[in-house]
């Protein structure tokens, strides 16, 4: 089983920016980050298969939000700017055969809380 733990959340001003991170440990073929809002559903937010060039993000984050990870920390990055009080959620990382929708996620995180304050 693969553990992930994310960290990296805090309160900031619109138009700022923040880093999250999902440290991973075991082996992961992809990893996703998701949102949730309190009275919304959670959400696919980017992911990233392990080793490939190709990312996805849903419209909402792209230009915005870069995915990256570190292979040798075996760490996955939420580079977030330009942040929006929209993005206000619980950010997960999750894992599993694959990490754009959640219906594919096996395992989660504990998630880490980000709050965008206009």
């Amino acid at each position: 089983q693969v553990h992930l733990a994310e960290s990296g959340g805090g309160s900031v001003q619109a138009g700022g920016s923040l880093r999250l991170s999902c440290d991973v440990s075991g082996y992961a073929y992809c990893i996703g980050w998701f949102r949730q809002a309190p009275g919304k559903k959670r959400e696919a937010v980017a992911s990233i298969v392990r080793g490939r060039a190709n990312p996805t993000y849903v419209d909402s984050v792209k230009g915005r939000f870069t995915i990256s990870e570190d292979s040798a920390a075996n760490t996955v990055f939420l580079q977030m700017n330009s942040l929006k009080p929209e993005d206000t959620a619980m950010y997960y990382c999750g894992t599993g055969i694959a990490c754009t929708h959640l219906a594919n996620v096996r395992d989660w995180g504990r998630g880490t809380q980000v709050t965008v304050s206009s």
